[in-house]
């Protein structure tokens, strides 16, 4: 835990806030106490734990597919390998045109209570951007234009099973499963909070520590900043590269608000933050999100799309 720092959210100290600069330098993840949801987080788990021991038909009938982007599954890839775990998907209900969300209709109060916390999420997290920013030093204009999208982001419910989630006469033709639960990976938004149960497993990695835990502490929510930060702040904070070990004594369970950029964003570093040249060409949310759902489902050959594909080379 030393090296993961924990905040108040309604006012961190001074010496939590250097805690927080000189996390996000080095991996990227900080806790958040004090959020005052506890309540709303443990009806989310009872829903959580409902979903993923429902009958097999009950998580057919909302399977994702690449046409129908948002429910349930369970044969993600990352880096080309496949992960040992299971999901399920949903967006923003308060833009009914775009939410493509299939809810089952067999668990009454699941939808009800998975959109509450939405909106919570949704609400911690303009917060927590807001700290982070004023961790930078951004002027209040140029903050008020590097912000996410509440329409445009997502919640992810986890089971990671012991074994393999994928019954075996289902397995042929898909690819292998990886050596860890979840391969390790940065998100592309602008920063992810995540609720995870008492199982462990959840690791980063430090610049200066290489692969440390991101352990289990009650009460809090878990920070990791995302892709789109990184390239905001030229580098000065990072993208938080996570993984998630295999589970060996007992499943695990986690729960990602991922709060995204709004789907017009033109993404680049951020002038005031920039200690030297831009590292990073412009380039659109839209881009960016689509090639990262495209390799979500099909092996395309090569690495999952990365922000680095957007770097700007040094000059010779």
């Amino acid at each position: 835990m030393e090296h993961v720092p924990t905040l108040d959210l309604g006012s961190p100290s001074k010496t939590e806030r250097a805690a927080l600069d000189a996390a996000c330098r080095d991996h990227g993840f900080f806790l958040l106490r004090g959020h005052g949801e506890d309540d709303l987080i443990e009806a989310t788990w009872r829903e959580t734990r409902r979903f993923f021991e429902s009958a097999a038909p009950t998580k057919e009938a909302v399977r994702r597919t690449e046409e129908r982007p948002l429910g349930y599954y369970d044969r993600e890839l990352t880096k080309r390998r496949r992960d040992c775990k299971e999901v399920f998907d949903f967006m923003s209900p308060r833009v009914p045109e775009r939410d493509r969300t299939p809810w089952p209709t067999d668990l009454p109060g699941f939808g009800e209570t998975l959109r509450d916390f939405f909106e919570v999420m949704g609400r911690l997290s303009e917060r927590t951007v807001a700290l982070v920013h004023e961790t930078l030093g951004l002027p209040p204009d140029v903050a008020k234009a590097h912000v996410g999208n509440v329409d445009t982001s997502t919640v992810r419910l986890n089971r990671y099973p012991v074994e393999d989630p994928v019954p075996e006469a289902q397995r042929a033709g898909l690819a292998e499963l990886g050596g860890v639960a979840l391969g390790h990976h940065t998100d592309p938004g602008v920063l992810t909070l995540l609720l995870q149960d008492a199982t462990g497993g959840l690791q980063t990695h430090s610049r200066e520590h290489g692969w440390v835990d991101v352990p289990p502490e009650p009460g809090t929510i878990v920070v990791n900043l995302a892709d789109t930060l990184q390239v905001w702040t030229n580098d000065r904070y990072r993208a938080a590269v996570h993984r998630v070990v295999p589970m060996t004594g007992r499943e695990r369970y986690s729960i990602p608000f991922f709060y995204n950029p709004d789907r017009n964003a033109v993404v680049e570093p951020i002038e005031a933050l920039c200690e030297g040249p831009p590292r990073y060409r412009r380039f659109t949310w839209r881009e960016f999100i689509q090639a990262r759902i495209d390799d979500n489902y099909t092996d395309l050959g090569t690495e999952d799309t990365q922000v680095a594909h957007f770097r700007i080379a040094p000059a010779a």
